[in-house]
C-alpha cells in the first residue's frame, strides 16, 4: 500500500509541475557576447543571481591543475573599486548572501538577495568580471588554504581518496583525468602569473552565462544587465582541443590503501552523455537505469543487496547526463560486516548483467519514471536550482531549453532501450573498479564525507 502511495504521489506531483515552474525564460545576448537567461518565478519577493564562466577543471593541462578553483578564491580578494571583503560585506548589509563553487566544466558565483536588491549583485559582478586584483601576498595565503582544503576534504577522506585515484584511472586522455582541487604538486607549483593568465583568457563576458530566477520583471534585468555588463570588453576566447577519451580495452582495476575504518568499491562504466550519445534517447534511458537501481528504498540495490541478501551495507548508483564530456555510470558500495568486497563486486556486476539480459517489467519501469521525474520536480520548487539548471546547460554547451524537455524525455524510454543501453554501454570493456583497502586508523583523522569544490571565503 505504501509503495501504490508513493506510485501515485510521484505521477500527482509530476503532474503539478505546469503549475510550480511553467514561466517561460526569456534569452538575450547583448553586444560584448553575455548571455542573460532570466526566470520569473513570482512566489516569494526573491532573487537568485549566478554568474556561470565555462572554464573549469577540465580546461586545465598537466602543470596548472586547480588553477580554476584557486582563481575561484581569488576572486573575493577585490577591486580597486571594492576592496578584500567588501563584497561580502555589502551582500551581507543588502541581507543577502553570496558564494561561489568549481566544476570541471564551469565555475559559478552566486547571490540570494530580495528582489529590489538586485542592482547590487550585478554592480559587483560587473566589477570582478573584468577589474579582479591579484595580489601575491594575498595568494600566498589562499594559497595555504586551498591545501588545506585538499587536504581535509580529499587526502584525509578515505572515499574521496579512493574517487579520486579511481577517476584517473578511468580517464587516461579525457580532460576529466585530474581533480578539480588540482593535484598536490601543482597547487604547490602554483604562481600567480599563471591565475593571472586564466583570468585574463576565461573571464569575458563573451563567456558567461548570467542566469536570474525569481521575481523580477525580465525587462527590468535586460536594463541592469546592459547598464553593468555591457560596457566590458570580450576576449579573444581560446579554442580548446577535443582530448577525447582512449577507447578502452579490458577491464582497469585499482586498489588503494590508506586508513579508513571501512573498505569501500567502486565501479564505473565509460558512458555517452547527451553531448556525446550516439542516439539522442541514450542518456534518458541511462538515467532510468540509475532509477531502476538506486530510485529510493524499492529500487534493487536497497531492496536486493541491503535488505534481502545483507551483502552491503550501503550501495548506489549515480549518472549524470550534463557533462561537455564522456562520463562514467557509476556504482559505490560499502561491504555489510562478513562480506567481502569480491562478494560485494560480484553481486553490483550481476544487477548490471541483468539489465543486459532481461528488459524491466513493465510495471517496475512505470514506477521508476514516475519517480525520476518526480525527484526533477522536487528539486525545481528551488530557485537556486531552476537557475542551476539553466546555468549547467548553456555552460556545457548545450541549449538550455532542454530543462523542459526532461520529463518529456524520461518518459518516452522504453524497456528495449533500458536494456539496449546496458548491453552496449554497461560492459566489461568499459568498465574500471576500485578497491579501497582499509589500513589501520592509529591517530590518523578520517573525514568519511566530502562536499563539493568551493565554499565560504571569508
Amino acid at each position: 500500500m505504501i509503495r501504490q502511495w508513493t506510485f501515485c504521489l510521484a505521477w500527482a506531483l509530476a503532474a503539478l509541475w505546469p503549475a510550480i515552474g511553467s514561466a517561460v525564460v526569456q534569452e538575450h545576448k547583448l553586444g560584448n557576447g553575455l548571455t542573460v537567461l532570466i526566470k520569473p518565478d513570482h512566489r516569494a519577493p526573491v532573487v537568485v543571481s549566478q554568474i556561470w564562466y565555462k572554464v573549469g577543471s577540465s580546461y586545465e593541462h598537466r602543470g596548472i591543475t586547480g588553477v580554476s578553483h584557486a582563481l575561484e578564491h581569488m576572486m573575493f580578494k577585490g577591486t580597486a573599486a571594492h576592496p578584500t571583503g567588501e563584497f561580502e560585506r555589502i551582500i551581507s548589509a543588502n541581507g543577502g548572501e553570496d558564494n561561489a563553487f568549481t566544476g570541471r566544466d564551469y565555475t559559478v558565483y552566486y547571490q540570494r538577495l530580495a528582489n529590489d536588491r538586485l542592482e547590487i549583485s550585478f554592480s559587483l559582478e560587473a566589477d570582478r568580471m573584468r577589474n579582479l586584483q591579484l595580489k601575491q601576498a594575498e595568494f600566498a595565503k589562499e594559497l595555504q588554504v586551498i591545501m588545506e582544503e585538499r587536504r581535509m576534504r580529499t587526502e584525509d577522506s578515505p572515499h574521496a581518496l579512493t574517487f579520486e585515484q579511481f577517476a584517473a584511472t578511468a580517464f587516461q586522455t579525457s580532460p576529466y583525468h585530474h581533480p578539480i582541487i588540482g593535484w598536490k604538486d601543482d597547487l604547490e607549483n602554483l604562481k600567480l602569473a599563471d591565475l593571472q593568465r586564466w583570468y585574463s583568457s576565461w573571464y569575458a563576458p563573451d563567456n558567461a552565462t548570467l542566469v536570474v530566477a525569481g521575481d523580477v520583471e525580465p525587462q527590468a534585468v535586460v536594463a541592469l544587465a546592459q547598464k553593468y555588463f555591457g560596457a566590458l570588453p570580450p576576449a579573444d576566447i581560446p579554442t580548446l582541443k577535443p582530448r577525447v577519451e582512449a577507447k578502452q580495452l579490458g577491464i582497469r582495476r585499482i586498489v588503494v590503501k590508506t586508513p579508513a575504518k571501512l573498505p569501500y568499491l567502486l565501479l564505473g562504466y565509460q558512458a555517452p552523455v547527451v553531448r556525446t550519445a550516439r542516439e539522442p534517447w541514450e542518456p534518458y534511458a541511462l538515467a532510468v537505469v540509475e532509477g531502476v537501481l538506486d530510485g529510493g528504498e524499492s529500487a534493487r540495490l536497497a531492496r536486493e543487496l541491503v535488505r534481502d541478501r545483507r551483502i552491503a551495507a550501503g550501495a548506489s548508483a549515480s549518472y549524470s547526463l550534463n557533462a561537455r564530456a564522456g562520463d562514467l555510470f557509476l556504482l559505490s558500495a560499502t561491504p555489510a560486516v562478513g562480506q567481502s568486497v569480491d562478494t560485494l563486486e560480484a553481486a553490483l556486476r550481476e544487477q548490471v548483467r541483468r539489465l543486459r539480459e532481461a528488459p524491466v517489467e513493465p510495471a517496475e519501469l512505470s514506477r521508476v519514471k514516475a519517480q525520476v521525474v518526480a525527484s526533477k520536480v522536487y528539486q525545481k520548487d528551488s530557485l537556486f536550482y531552476q537557475a542551476m539548471e539553466l546555468g549547467l546547460l548553456a555552460a556545457v554547451g548545450l541549449d538550455w531549453r532542454l530543462a523542459d524537455r526532461y520529463e518529456d524525455n524520461i518518459r518516452a524510454v522504453t524497456a528495449a532501450q533500458v536494456q539496449d543501453v546496458a548491453k552496449r554501454y554497461l560492459i566489461d570493456d568499459r568498465l574500471t573498479v576500485a578497491v579501497l583497502e582499509p589500513q589501520p586508523l592509529n591517530d590518523h583523522e578520517v573525514h568519511e564525507s566530502v562536499g563539493p569544490v568551493g565554499g565560504p571565503h571569508r
